[in-house]
């Protein structure tokens, strides 16, 4: 794997997994976002909520924001959901979705991957939060980078 984060994915695997961001909020009030970067420099946990907070993801006003983290160099990912959405789903949920991405992930399949977690994440995201009128995209759906 390479340790530069923009050769990581290919623009167009970017566009794919922004799209597939786009799809997955299209029904529902939640947000998610991912972020990639080379290394947590040291507990992947506390760094994906330290941009939790960075990215303004706790301000959604249902508490339904989700977060997948990647340091590319440390082979890690996290993913975390706001207190609004980890009330109604589980944990079990969060390591189905988890171990459905390794098993992309362990194929070098990072693309398909990242949008089986972001697709299943809006699925359930949907379930619980369901889109209305009164919705805006409160966060972007552009992948940022550290």
């Amino acid at each position: 794997m390479s340790s530069k984060i923009e050769d990581f994915l290919t623009a167009d695997e970017e566009q794919d997994i922004v799209e597939a961001i786009r799809v997955a909020e299209l029904n529902t009030s939640g947000e998610i976002r991912v972020h990639i970067e080379k290394t947590s420099k040291g507990d992947a946990t506390a760094r994906t909520l330290e941009l939790f907070h960075t990215l303004k993801m706790d301000n959604t006003k249902l508490q339904n924001g989700v977060l997948i983290y990647l340091a590319v160099e440390d082979k890690t990912f996290v993913i975390y959901g706001d207190k609004g959405i980890n009330k109604v789903v589980g944990e079990s949920f969060w390591d189905s979705t988890k171990n459905l991405m390794q098993s992309f992930f362990k194929e070098g399949n990072f693309k398909q991957g990242l949008i089986e977690g972001i697709l299943k994440s809006g699925e359930q995201l949907k379930k619980y939060f369901p889109y209305s009128d009164l919705d805006t995209n409160e966060l972007t759906n552009e992948i940022s980078k550290g």
